[in-house]
């Protein structure tokens, strides 16, 4: 015990502890989860208390670092872009001919809607995506342009072709994009659903025989 003229004190008295700042969190990891429970459920089936959990954060912590469920939404889909857009388009763009690169593209995406490159949800998140019909228009249309982009890709690679002599002039490129771009749709709902590896590789397989009757030359 001391005595300092005023009060008695304990020497060994612990003192108040200040207020530290809040834990730190991995911005990069929290995005990723956001982004798979997003790939999931989609933006109006993702809760906010289902976010945090899945983040690991509070809603404070949230809100202060992404600025809204829409903000972090949009961030989500370009981390999604930025992470696993190359599985399919990396044999795309290297492939010598415009057949060998849809076809190329068509089989890689087998593999990588149906999660068997690496542990992820199945489909392609921009693709299933239905936030523009779900009243939020801003949303709606960053993932219309996500998806534009494909189309856009296919289109130049098929001017290419004609170009090249491999396609013929006649060629309706915005069709044939189209074309391929319904089978990419339609492959990541399949995949949604549950169909296999082999069963998108065929139904791959029998895109480019419809590819091969609308690009190959009738002979006179």
């Amino acid at each position: 015990m001391q005595y300092d003229g005023s009060r008695i004190t304990k020497p060994c008295e612990p003192r108040p502890r200040a207020r530290g700042r809040p834990r730190a969190f991995d911005r990069e990891t929290a995005l990723g989860a956001a982004m798979r429970l997003f790939w999931q459920k989609g933006f109006e089936a993702t809760s906010m208390a289902e976010l945090t959990e899945a983040m690991g954060i509070g809603s404070p912590s949230l809100y202060a670092a992404f600025g809204s469920k829409e903000a972090l939404y949009a961030e989500a889909v370009r981390h999604y872009v930025d992470s696993y857009e190359h599985h399919a388009w990396t044999c795309f763009h290297s492939a010598s001919t415009a057949r060998e690169a849809v076809e190329a593209y068509l089989l890689a995406l087998a593999d990588a809607l149906t999660g068997s490159l690496y542990d992820s949800p199945r489909g392609c998140m921009v693709t299933l995506s239905s936030v523009g019909c779900e009243g939020h228009a801003k949303l709606g249309a960053l993932v219309r342009a996500e998806r534009s982009v494909s189309l856009e890709r296919i289109k130049t690679r098929l001017v290419e072709g004609i170009e090249s002599g491999e396609i013929p002039a006649s060629t309706d490129i915005h069709a044939l994009g189209r074309f391929v771009q319904t089978v990419q749709s339609g492959m990541s709902i399949l995949a949604r659903d549950g169909a296999s590896r082999e069963e998108l590789r065929s139904v791959a397989e029998t895109a480019m025989l419809g590819w091969d009757a609308r690009t190959v030359p009738v002979s006179p």
